[in-house]
């Protein structure tokens, strides 16, 4: 049951990132960010929130940066729009499972490219 409850915050809090960092977040180093999963502990004070950068690693890191400076405005609106009784803390990772999963699809493209000849 609880489970179910720290599932379905993960996912509000997800929707409403996605919202905010692309609305209302007005820092210039913040690139195209897409919000791709969020992990709730099951106290709900932590969220781990993951993110796919577009672009090298410099812009990641400096939409790392950005998010990091922007975390007590992100917890304070979730926290309006949620309506919990503690926010809780976020913690942004980039996520490199998009760029994993394109790297494996190209080796096995290249592979069945190889056996056609």
């Amino acid at each position: 049951m609880a489970r179910n409850r720290v599932g379905r915050v993960g996912e509000q809090i997800k929707k409403e990132l996605s919202l905010l960092i692309q609305n209302e977040v007005k820092d210039p180093r913040i690139g195209f960010v897409t919000v791709t999963g969020v992990d709730v502990t099951n106290d709900l004070s932590q969220a781990r929130v993951y993110i796919s950068v577009f672009g090298d690693e410099e812009k990641k890191a400096d939409s790392l940066k950005g998010l990091e400076k922007a975390i007590g405005f992100l917890r304070t609106e979730l926290g309006k729009r949620m309506r919990l009784r503690h926010t809780p803390e976020l913690i942004f990772k980039v996520d490199e499972s998009i760029e994993y999963g394109s790297r494996i699809e190209k080796l096995l493209g290249e592979i069945t490219q190889d056996e056609d000849k």
